[in-house]
């Protein structure tokens, strides 16, 4: 055989190796190198095999001041419906719509979607599932279940989480709302929800591991978990008895006649705490449709005030020693620079002294008051009690008002409260002072933060803002508002409760035109009252206002206050606050989604007197509610998954247990005296509808 030799270039031999031993070169390059063309190789490696979820932290509870819980982290469910035929295997099990009219029929009569859209979405070919809308999200456990129980085939849920506000409208925009974002998180955006939504949200915890290049945990790798902190829990100042009686209040009004706001709230005289504010539009956060106005009126409406300020420049002057009460001054009109200030009737009440002045809400009075302490004077005590600056309650969105007073005309309307600008938090932290011999009291709405291991993270308290009033002036100031309502105006006797003294002061103020000057209109007014009581020992600040109210007096809003003041002094026992109650408390569990029979005969197991609303099988609302509070043999109610309510007999039930028992209904109510039910419009055993009106009668 032949020998074959091939010569193979020295050029290519010289590539060849050149190649080599650049790869060898690159590679140990790699080897020894953290980063390579700016990337870090450890860092990448990492990250390839390592994976981490997520940790949901829950959030955090919102309760009112008796523990009754406002607001809640509930499961929620977006309804789909599978659409592609192959799901199904087994004809006698169908894994998708079948059922085209009849699934619309349903999906219409349980959730309200349009008939005709529903089954537009249900005839898509070639799609595998279809969803509804914002109709077809956000539904509760019980709704779900109630859909599940009708077996309609291609019928599924995912599930997610929404925030729940168990007692709906109530105390609404001190609560707030909080919404579901595209990425699950909730986020508060009103209210103590938003002041407080990163101590609601808590923080959120993760676990980390290795994996290899299919995804799979490796055998030998480290579990890491972060465990998440949910979301503290926040206990209201709300006390929901007292703001049960604000929201009918405001109710009332609003049902009988048209206003642009109303504002009704009630502080603790002695702490500044806020137990009740109730407004006007209202709206339930469980369907932000109801929502018109996104700002809070106790914190974010300012108008002018009204002769109410007239409390705050007596005062003044009597603390700065220029008054004296049996001074006398012609009423009526007076010319003051370039401008005429009259009392409200024009033509006054004739020659009268200036405590009487007080009394009859003299404006002409009101400036002479305001020349004895001059300008500088009044502005500053105005500013120490708070007006002109937020008060800092824990509500988002709150303004400052306005007070400048540089002119004699801004001196003389500003001493009756027209002219400069103020909110209904404010005019509550100023009237504190009368109530504290002297010393302004800031507002707050926040009892406590209790955080996820039960530890109190804040604890609300009385904090005492300044003192700018002596005990004497203060004193006096409660003389004078005694005499307003017991002493003063015929018309002013209407703010008298039956069951305790309360002081006060009126306002009427006009409104400011946007083209200068004041609106002319018959109801263009902001009708007012700030009262106190029980005069001997005060123990509420009230307060009340309201924007053209289309009436011609302040009768209606007199009316329903001074109801509003008896039932708290009836339901709270002010009189006899020094009873002492030995009757075993008993803690509430939740029952909202267990069986029915076996959550009766629990509670009865317990001496507490149980009420069923509906016959069906499992309960849906409960009250008192979970962490809520119920002294041995009072009354518990339940709420079931089937609406065929009938009346109970109310002989004997409090206010309360009324008022509870209609908002679970969803019926108004009206009542006619105090103490406890003797007799009712519906009779017992009445099927109920949501139109209907319970009216009682109740008797000592």
């Amino acid at each position: 055989m032949r020998k074959v030799t091939v010569k193979i270039p020295r050029i290519l031999i010289f590539i060849v190796a050149f190649l080599f031993v650049a790869i060898i070169g690159r590679l140990s390059f790699i080897a020894l190198s953290n980063n390579i063309d700016g990337i870090n190789l450890h860092e990448f490696a990492s990250n390839r095999n390592t994976k981490s979820n997520v940790i949901y932290a829950k959030r955090g509870n919102i309760y009112d001041s008796r523990g009754n819980m406002l607001a809640s982290t509930v499961n929620s469910y977006k309804i789909i419906a599978y659409l592609e035929p192959s799901r199904t295997t087994d004809p006698k099990k169908p894994q998708h719509v079948v059922d085209i009219e009849g699934t619309a029929k349903m999906l219409n009569e349980e959730l309200g979607i349009d008939y005709d859209k529903a089954v537009k979405l249900l005839s898509q070919e070639g799609k595998y599932q279809t969803e509804f809308g914002s109709k077809g999200s956000g539904i509760s456990e019980a709704k779900k279940n109630e859909i599940e129980a009708l077996n309609m085939p291609g019928i599924d849920f995912i599930q997610g989480q929404k925030r729940h506000y168990n007692m709906g409208q109530f105390a609404s925009y001190i609560v707030g709302y909080a919404k579901t974002q595209e990425d699950g998180d909730i986020v508060g955006e009103l209210g103590i929800e938003s002041y407080y939504d990163k101590e609601l949200s808590g923080t959120d915890g993760k676990t980390t591991y290795q994996t290899d290049a299919y995804g799979y945990t490796l055998p030998s790798a480290e579990v890491i978990t972060e465990d998440a902190v949910d979301g503290a829990g926040i206990y209201l100042t709300i006390d929901n008895r007292i703001q049960w009686f604000a929201e009918t209040l405001t109710r009332n009004l609003a049902t009988e006649y048209d206003m642009d706001f109303m504002v009704f709230s009630v502080m603790d005289a002695k702490t500044g705490a806020i137990v009740a504010s109730s407004t006007y539009p209202n709206f339930n956060p469980n369907d932000l449709s109801t929502l018109e106005i996104y700002t809070n009126p106790l914190v974010s409406y300012e108008y002018e005030p009204g002769s109410v300020m007239k409390i705050f420049s007596w005062a003044t002057s009597i603390n700065e020693g220029k008054y004296d009460g049996t001074k006398t001054f012609k009423s009526g009109c007076r010319e003051i620079a370039d401008a005429k200030i009259c009392d409200f009737n024009d033509y006054g009440f004739g020659e009268i002294n200036f405590d009487t002045g007080f009394a009859y809400s003299s404006n002409v009075g009101a400036t002479y008051i305001g020349e004895s302490v001059g300008s500088a004077t009044l502005t500053d005590y105005y500013k120490k009690l708070g007006f002109s600056k937020k008060t800092g309650i824990e509500l988002a969105n709150e303004v400052s008002g306005k007070v400048n007073i540089k002119y004699k005309t801004d001196l003389a309307t500003a001493s009756f409260g027209q002219g400069i600008t103020v909110t209904p938090i404010q005019m509550l932290q100023a009237l504190s002072s009368i109530t504290n011999d002297g010393t302004v009291l800031k507002p707050y709405v926040v009892d406590k933060i209790v955080g996820d291991d039960g530890e109190i993270i804040y604890d609300g308290k009385r904090t005492e803002v300044a003192k700018v009033f002596s005990k004497e002036t203060t004193d006096y100031m409660q003389k004078l508002m005694h005499n307003v309502v017991y002493e003063g105006l015929e018309s002013n006797k209407m703010y008298r409760p039956t069951l305790t003294n309360m002081m006060g002061k009126t306002g009427t103020a006009q409104i400011a035109s946007p083209k200068g000057g004041y609106l002319k209109g018959s109801y263009d007014y902001v009708r007012s009252f700030a009262g106190i009581f029980p005069e001997e020992d005060p123990k509420y600040i009230v307060y009340v206002a309201a924007k053209q109210l289309s009436s011609s007096s302040a009768r209606p809003i007199a009316e329903q206050l001074t109801k509003a003041v008896d039932d708290i002094v009836s339901n709270l026992g002010i009189e006899n606050s020094s009873q002492e109650i030995n009757t075993k408390v008993i803690k509430l569990d939740n029952y909202i989604s267990k069986d029915m029979n076996t959550t009766v005969e629990d509670l009865q197991n317990k001496k507490l007197k149980v009420y069923k609303l509906g016959t069906g099988n499992y309960v849906i609302n409960q009250y008192p509610l979970k962490g809520g509070e119920a002294l041995e043999g009072s009354k518990v109610f339940l709420v079931s998954n089937k609406h065929d309510y009938v009346m109970e007999d109310l002989t004997g039930w409090s206010l309360n247990e009324v008022m509870t028992y209609a908002n679970l209904l969803g019926i108004d109510i009206k009542t006619n005296g105090y103490g406890y039910v003797t007799t009712q419009s519906i009779p017992v055993g009445t099927s109920i509808s949501n139109d209907q009106v319970l009216e009682v009668t109740l008797s000592k």
